[in-house]
């Protein structure tokens, strides 16, 4: 007997092809951390402001909070995990680590993927285009000079 109140999905997760059976009112943020065990996306505020749960689907920043998971159907996820699927760190990965991007790191792999969002569609942004792709998520560290030289040191690498 079929269950109501769930539903199967397939999505893409960081290139792997996942078949779940999900709850109607599972965030992508639900599925990402308890059915895969995939944390680097955080549970911050549960309401999509402050962009620690971010992450790319079809390759744009969403709050991942904030996204159904029935709505990621058929759809790509990339994860902060998907970065270095090896185990090495990405030169974006590691830009933030050389430039202390990272701090007390709980935000950090959300700013990380919408760097690469960013730096995906614009390899040379400008320091105002950097601050308005990243003004979606926030650092309780105050880290934020040491986030835009990371983001400058990533498009340094990629150029």
């Amino acid at each position: 007997m079929t269950n109501p109140h769930t539903a199967e999905i397939t999505v893409t997760v960081n290139g792997a092809e996942q078949t779940l059976t999900v709850r109607h009112h599972w965030s992508l943020l639900d599925v990402l951390r308890e059915a895969l065990g995939l944390t680097g996306a955080k549970r911050g505020c549960d309401r999509g402001e402050c962009g620690s749960c971010t992450v790319l689907l079809d390759r744009t920043p969403v709050n991942a909070c904030q996204v159904l998971a029935i709505r990621a159907d058929g759809h790509d996820v990339l994860t902060v995990e998907g970065l270095a699927p090896a185990g090495e760190l990405s030169p974006l990965q590691q830009a933030f680590l050389d430039e202390d991007g990272g701090q007390c790191g709980f935000c950090t792999p959300g700013f990380v993927m919408a760097t690469r969002a960013l730096l995906d569609g614009n390899p040379s942004p400008t320091d105002a285009e950097i601050r308005e792709a990243l003004s979606g998520n926030l650092c309780r560290c105050n880290a934020y000079g040491r986030i835009l030289a990371s983001v400058r040191a990533a498009a340094a690498c990629a150029s």
